[in-house]
């Protein structure tokens, strides 16, 4: 299995990398257009602003060819809101590969933002196999509403998506390199898909 880790300039990499050795799973991290097109599956991470991502992705030529791939793509945290049309963060206009927008989270009496540490996810989708109710690591400020996409679901002040899938494209907000052997083992299902 050829994994490639999409190299957008703005996420900790190193990371993801070592959660897939730790899986016995080598990955490569690259923006190299060929590499990408030559990967059985790739992983779209991103922390930081939405406006700082898009940039990139255009700078580097991978705008067009992330939103046209059929590889299987699993996107994390940013790199999960950059699937939808829009971001309210700077009102960035986004990749528009599913129709949802992202939104800040509304402020709520009792809790802190950004929504930061662990959290219950539920799904019975084949991409959560043997995690609904797991617990996942979260660092994010805005949030993607429940919609017809959504595969799993959180709740901080609110419910939201925690989990997209649409066609080859799947989505998580929070980190799977940081979520323990909860992570280890989404990061796994997504590899067996």
């Amino acid at each position: 299995m050829n994994l490639a880790i999409i190299d957008t300039g703005c996420a900790n990499l190193a990371s993801l990398k070592f959660a897939l050795l730790r899986l016995g799973q080598k990955s490569i991290i690259t923006h190299d257009l060929k590499e990408l097109s030559h990967a059985d599956k790739l992983l779209l991470p991103g922390v930081g602003t939405a406006a700082k991502a898009m940039a990139n992705l255009k700078a580097l030529s991978l705008e067009s060819f992330i939103q046209t791939t059929t590889k299987p793509l699993l996107g994390i945290c940013l790199g999960m809101q950059i699937l939808g049309e829009f971001s309210e963060e700077l009102h960035q206009k986004t990749l528009g590969i599913m129709p949802f927008k992202t939104q800040k989270f509304q402020e709520k009496t009792n809790f802190t933002f950004p929504h930061m540490g662990w959290n219950q996810v539920s799904s019975t989708h084949e991409l959560f196999k043997g995690l609904n109710g797991a617990y996942f690591y979260f660092v994010h400020s805005y949030c993607v509403g429940l919609n017809e996409y959504t595969i799993a679901e959180c709740e901080y002040s609110t419910k939201f998506s925690a989990s997209l899938n649409k066609d080859n494209f799947y989505g998580v907000q929070f980190h799977p390199e940081r979520s323990g052997e909860a992570g280890e083992v989404l990061l796994k299902n997504f590899i067996n898909m």
